[in-house]
C-alpha cells in the first residue's frame, strides 16, 4: 500500500485480535514480527511471570509470546485468555496475577502495549483514526454495556487520539462489500469467541457515493468458548467431581456448580488459582464421595494447564468440522482421557446454542425490515462459522447457493480500516 496510512482497524477479539492500516481505498494487514509470530492473527492471550530487574519484579508477554512463555514454564507463570469476555461482567473487578491485582482496563493496556511491540515498527506511528470493533452483545449472563464502554474507553486511552467503536459484522460487511460489483443486500454472520453477531447492510454498485449502508444488528453472547463448555462439560467435568457429593453435617450435597462453570470459561480458569479458592477445594475434596476427583481439578489448576486443555478441545472442534468422527485426547494433572467423539454427538450437545443463535437471526432481520428471501448474500465469518452446523443455519434458510466465506480471522479488521476512510464515521459508529 503507497498511500500513507489514514486509519487503522482492530479487530480485538476473545480468541485472537488483529490490526490492519488503510489509506486511499486499499487496506493491508499488520504482520507481526519474530520467532514467534503467527502473522496477521495475534493470539489475545497474556502471561505473567517474575522476573528480577522487571518493573514491580513481574515480566509479562502478549500474544503467541505469552503461549511461548507459559509452555516454558507453566507452573511458574500465569497465563490468561479470553479475559475479553469479562469486560461487560460487572462482577469482574480485577485479576489476581501473583501479589497483584489488575484491572480489565490495565490488562488491556498491558495487552496493547506488547501487540504494538511485535509489529515490527509498523504500529509505533499510528494514524488517527482508530475504528475499534466491539460485539453488538457482549458476553455474559448480563452484560453491562456501558461498565464495557468505560473499560474500552480507559483501555483505549493512550492508543490514539481518536477512538471509533463499530460493531464487529459491520467490518466484515464492508470487508466483503469491497468484493462486489454489483447492488446487494447482505447478512453478515460474525461467530468469534465470546458473540455471535449478525448485521445487515445495503451494499451499492461500485462508483456509488455512498457505497454501504447498515439496516440493523442483533447478538447473543454465545459462540466458540460456549461450544468449548459444552465439550468438557460432557468428557472432562464428571471427572473432576461434576455431579458428585459431599458431606456436610450429616447430609450429602451436591458438590457447588460454580466450580466448574469456573473451571470451563476460559477467561476465570487461571484466576482459581489463588489461595483462598485452592483452600475451599482442599476442604471439599475431604468431605467429598469421589475425592480423587476433586484432587484432579486442584492439580490441573495448580499445574496451570488450562492452555494444554483449552488446545486439545480447539482440537476436537476443527477436527469435527472435516469429519465426522474425532477423538479427544488430554493427558495432564492426573487426567487420561481418550475419547472418540462424533460429529452427532457434538451437535447433540450444542443443540440449545444452535437454536439460540437462530433466534438471534431472527432478530436481526427483524429489526432490519429485511425479509429472508430479500437476502442477496450471507457472508459468514469468524472461527465458528466453520463449524458444519453453524453454516447449515443458513445454508437451510438461504440456499448453500447465496453463501461465502473467507478470511475467517482477518475480515473485520480489514473492514474496520476501510470504514475509517469514510467521510461521516458517525453512520456506523455504535
Amino acid at each position: 500500500m503507497q498511500q500513507v496510512p489514514r486509519a487503522l482497524g482492530l479487530d480485538f477479539g476473545t480468541t485472537n485480535s488483529v490490526v490492519a492500516l488503510a489509506g486511499g481505498g486499499e487496506s493491508r494487514l499488520v504482520e507481526f514480527a519474530g520467532a514467534q509470530a503467527t502473522g496477521a492473527v495475534f493470539r489475545s492471550a497474556l502471561c505473567f511471570w517474575h522476573e528480577e530487574g522487571a518493573k514491580g519484579g513481574m515480566a509479562h508477554e502478549a500474544g503467541p509470546w505469552a503461549i511461548a512463555e507459559y509452555m516454558e514454564y507453566p507452573e511458574d507463570s500465569r497465563f490468561l485468555q479470553s479475559f475479553k469476555s469479562v469486560a461487560a461482567s460487572p462482577i469482574f473487578e480485577s485479576a489476581s496475577v501473583f501479589e497483584k491485582r489488575f484491572r480489565f482496563e490495565e490488562l488491556g493496556q498491558m495487552f496493547l502495549a506488547r501487540m504494538i511491540a511485535h509489529a515490527g515498527g509498523a504500529l509505533d506511528q499510528r494514524p488517527d483514526r482508530i475504528i475499534v470493533g466491539r460485539p453488538v452483545e457482549y458476553a455474559g449472563s448480563r452484560p453491562d454495556e456501558a461498565l464495557a464502554r468505560r473499560r474500552y474507553d480507559a483501555m483505549f486511552a493512550g492508543f490514539g487520539a481518536d477512538i471509533h467503536y463499530v460493531h464487529e459484522p459491520l467490518g466484515a460487511a464492508f470487508s466483503y462489500a469491497s468484493r462486489l460489483d454489483r447492488a446487494a443486500t447482505i447478512l453478515v454472520a460474525d461467530f468469534g469467541g465470546g458473540t455471535s453477531d449478525f448485521s445487515l447492510v445495503r451494499v451499492e454498485a461500485p462508483g456509488a457515493a455512498r457505497r454501504a449502508t447498515p439496516l440493523g444488528s442483533a447478538g447473543i453472547g454465545i459462540a466458540g468458548d460456549r461450544f468449548d463448555y459444552r465439550i468438557l462439560d460432557h468428557l472432562v467435568l464428571p471427572m473432576l467431581g461434576k455431579g458428585g457429593a459431599y458431606r456436610s453435617f450429616g447430609k450429602m450435597l451436591e458438590i457447588p456448580r460454580s466450580y466448574f462453570a469456573d473451571f470451563a470459561d476460559w477467561s476465570r480458569l487461571a484466576l482459581m488459582r489463588n489461595r483462598r479458592t485452592m483452600e475451599e477445594l482442599a476442604r471439599l475434596q475431604k468431605a467429598a464421595d469421589d475425592p480423587a476427583a476433586i484432587g484432579r481439578m486442584m492439580t490441573v489448576i495448580e499445574k496451570e494447564l488450562g492452555y494444554p486443555l483449552y488446545d486439545a478441545v480447539g482440537a476436537l472442534k476443527r477436527a469435527l468440522s472435516q469429519q465426522e468422527r474425532a477423538t479427544f485426547r488430554f493427558s495432564g494433572g492426573g487426567l487420561e482421557i481418550e475419547q472418540t467423539v462424533t460429529r452427532a454427538d457434538f451437535e447433540g450437545w450444542i443443540a440449545p446454542d444452535i437454536a439460540r443463535i437462530e433466534a438471534t437471526v431472527d432478530q436481526a432481520l427483524a429489526k432490519a425490515q429485511v425479509a429472508p428471501d430479500a437476502i442477496d448474500r450471507v457472508f459468514l465469518t469468524g472461527g465458528s462459522s466453520l463449524i458444519p452446523a453453524i453454516r447449515g443455519i443458513f445454508a437451510t434458510r438461504f440456499g448453500e447457493a447465496r453463501l461465502a466465506s473467507g478470511g475467517e480471522l482477518t475480515s473485520i479488521a480489514h473492514g474496520l480500516a476501510l470504514i475509517g476512510e469514510e467521510a461521516n464515521l458517525a453512520e456506523w459508529a455504535a
